[in-house]
């Protein structure tokens, strides 16, 4: 009969992030486990609080399933001598096997029979593989930063201070560390005291509710959002969802009370960032906005409790976020004191890497490359001008003190402040868009100048790392660099920016070469980078809904220009959706088979035999001009509408000419002709790369 199974893992409080994952690879980890273990069962769960993680298996088997496998011995001839008497090599078989000739069966393999072993392993009772597979489940979890205590050799997110596993109404025996595990929990920390008893895993669930622990993480954040808005609403105002929040104070309590509270009224002058990311990211408390979408003077925060006493709760946390408001305000008032570019000199005394010089460094190469990015992409007078004054001051704000304190606003106080020094809008707005993307999903910039100057902030920060042999390995990548190519990459893609990725790493370098010494040449570098932004666009075409052969394609005939990659990769896939992809596919897998073997040359006119040869030079010759103006126009898929139509006459070529023919040069100027059909092909993509489904 089956039971339900129950682990619980008792530790000290483990940072909100690690919870999630650590579900996921509990739940991946038991599956793989019990299916490797032969043990059926109806469904996994996994739940779980900053003190706890908790494993549910619904319905499990009793015992393993038998198992029955086939073990390949020697052939028949092999096994039996003349005589009819087994040989070595049979008696050998038999005796490694642990079984008699009479159990030996006969299977072939083509024309040869082969004997086989059938071995029978019957099934373990469940209880006793539990108590060998619990430990394993446990220090098979993998966290971002695992630590040890006292001294054992036992790393975990959080020390570990009690195992409960209950298999029906029976404990699973085990140790691990210095802990055995028993049938005892523990409710909340501070709302309840001493342990609880549970007799079995349906008896878990209501007596940890009762103890004032939700350890569906679904569950506390469905209650947490719907008192968050409702006491908003109570407020006259609305709370914009944010799931990264959510999600953090979701994972950091076990018992949500949500209380709102209210700081001065005047403290509403300061600019709106610089009294949200107090709330949100030192604090944890929801922001309060009007229905017309202005901030209220009021915030919500999450209790790990009741509601009892909430109105001292509440005095509390008002009275740290008053001082940590009054803190924003001083700085806020110090920083106007001294114009934004009177700032810039300090950035001298900051460091940007060690190696790289410093923040003022920084700033003149960002200048340099900058006005590169503007000359290539046409930028006017004006425009340039812009860009050029965003430069100098991007990173300004790195030595305010609203900075210093809350470093999330870096990019969002160098825009307040200089729109109250007087700078133009659009200046302004290029400080801001020049730290665009900070993270995945986030916005992009949507001027010139924010482009330019995010472009080339994060390419200088790429070549400046990879040239000193920084570059990100494994899963280690402490500059962001992923990250920073990522937002390259999105914002040339979006903005429809057709630069040349060579060029970009070039115009970096050179800004290095005249102020530090580099450990890596640019070649090396660019070699590194060009990889480094191939395997990112691999990324991106995927999450696009590319096929693998697709993005092999069009990545096989160059990436330099990144955003017209995404371009020919998209047309390639709705092509193949198409009636002319399979004859596009036939005339280009014809040409490529035997165009391999060409040489580099060019079709001459007369050596062109045949009227069939004659007539497709002619096609292609026709083609290739009909094709010029579309690849400027980056016409894409008119190209290969275009490549199709040469099908027909490519069939009549092969089936009136061989192209192998003893005259070298008609055989080279035949393969000639192949090659410029292919390389007409290339174009767009590598048509050799694409796995075509035979139907």
């Amino acid at each position: 009969m089956a039971k339900d199974f129950l682990l619980e893992i008792g530790i000290e409080e483990m940072p909100a992030r690690f919870l999630g994952p650590a579900l996921t690879q509990l739940k991946e980890l038991t599956a793989k486990t019990l299916q490797e273990k032969r043990i059926p069962y109806t469904d996994i769960q996994t739940y779980g609080t900053p003190r706890r993680l908790v494993l549910f298996i619904k319905d499990l088997a009793e015992d393993q399933a038998a198992l029955e496998k086939e073990v390949k011995g020697p052939a028949k001839k092999a096994a039996y001598d003349v005589d009819g008497n087994p040989t070595k090599a049979i008696l050998g078989f038999t005796r490694s096997q642990g079984v008699s000739l009479e159990d030996l069966v006969v299977r072939s393999i083509g024309q040869v029979e082969y004997l086989y072993a059938i071995k029978r392993e019957e099934g373990r009772p469940t209880a006793q593989v539990l108590s060998e597979i619990c430990p394993d489940l446990i220090t098979g979890l993998h966290f971002p930063k695992p630590m040890r205590w006292g001294q054992l050799e036992l790393r975990f997110a959080r020390p570990i201070r009690w195992l409960l596993a209950l298999y029906g109404d029976d404990t699973v025996p085990f140790q691990l560390a210095n802990l055995t595990s028993d049938r005892l929990t523990y409710g909340h920390r501070f709302l309840t005291s001493g342990e609880l008893t549970v007799a079995n895993p349906g008896d878990y669930f209501s007596k940890i509710r009762a103890a004032y622990v939700l350890i569906d993480p679904a569950e506390r954040k469905q209650i947490i959002w719907q008192q968050v808005q409702e006491l908003a609403a109570m407020e006259g105002g609305v709370v914009e969802k944010d799931e990264d929040l959510l999600d953090e104070i979701t994972n950091i309590i076990e018992w949500p009370t949500a209380l709102c509270g209210t700081f001065d009224q005047d403290y509403l002058k300061l600019p709106g960032a610089v009294l949200v990311t107090p709330m949100r990211e030192h604090q944890r408390y929801f922001p309060v906005i009007s229905n017309e979408g202005k901030l209220l003077n009021k915030f919500i925060a999450v209790r790990n409790g009741t509601d009892a006493y909430i109105e001292i709760v509440t005095a509390g946390n008002e009275k740290v976020l008053r001082a940590r408001l009054a803190d924003a305000a001083f700085f806020f008032g110090e920083d106007l004191k001294q114009p934004l570019a009177d700032k810039v000199n300090g950035l001298k005394k900051v460091v940007f890497l060690e190696g790289l010089g410093s923040m003022a460094d920084k700033v003149d190469r960002i200048g340099a490359l900058a006005d590169h990015l503007a000359e290539a992409l046409g930028g006017n007078e004006i425009q340039r001008e812009i860009i050029q004054r965003g430069a100098l001051l991007a990173k300004a704000d790195l030595v305010t003190n609203m900075v210093y304190e809350f470093p999330e606003l870096q990019g969002e106080m160098g825009r307040e402040y200089a729109q109250r020094n007087g700078e133009s809008p659009e200046v302004a707005e290029a400080i801001f868009e020049h730290y665009l993307p900070r993270f995945a999903g986030d916005i992009l910039p949507e001027t010139l100048s924010g482009s330019v100057l995010s472009l080339a902030d994060k390419m200088d920060t790429i070549v400046g790392c990879f040239a000193i042999g920084i570059q990100p390995t494994g899963s280690q990548d402490p500059y962001a660099l992923r990250r920073q190519a990522l937002g390259i990459c999105h914002i040339l893609i979006e903005g429809k920016i057709h630069l040349s990725l060579q060029e970009l790493i070039q115009w970096s370098y050179q800004g290095y070469q005249e102020a530090v010494e580099l450990k890596y040449d640019l070649a090396q570098v660019t070699v590194e980078i060009e990889e480094f932004f191939k395997q990112r666009l691999k990324g991106i075409l995927s999450d696009r809904g590319l096929s693998y052969d697709t993005v092999d394609a069009v990545l096989a005939v160059g990436f330099d220009d990144i955003a017209d990659v995404v371009d020919r990769g998209l047309v390639v896939a709705s092509f193949r959706e198409l009636p002319a992809f399979d004859a596009l596919m036939t005339a280009f897998n014809r040409a490529n088979n035997l165009a391999k073997h060409a040489t580099p040359t060019l079709v001459q006119e007369v050596h062109l035999e045949h009227p069939a040869e004659q007539e497709l030079s002619n096609l292609l010759q026709n083609l290739e001009n009909e094709i010029k103006p579309l690849l400027a126009q980056k016409d894409y898929a008119a190209v290969l509408q275009k490549i199709a139509t040469i099908q027909k006459p490519l069939d009549t070529f092969f089936e009136s000419v061989m192209v192998m023919v003893e005259n070298e040069a008609v055989k080279i100027n035949r393969l000639a002709l192949l090659r410029k059909l292919v390389d007409l092909s290339m174009s767009v993509a590598d048509f050799s790369k694409i796995v075509v489904e035979s139907k």
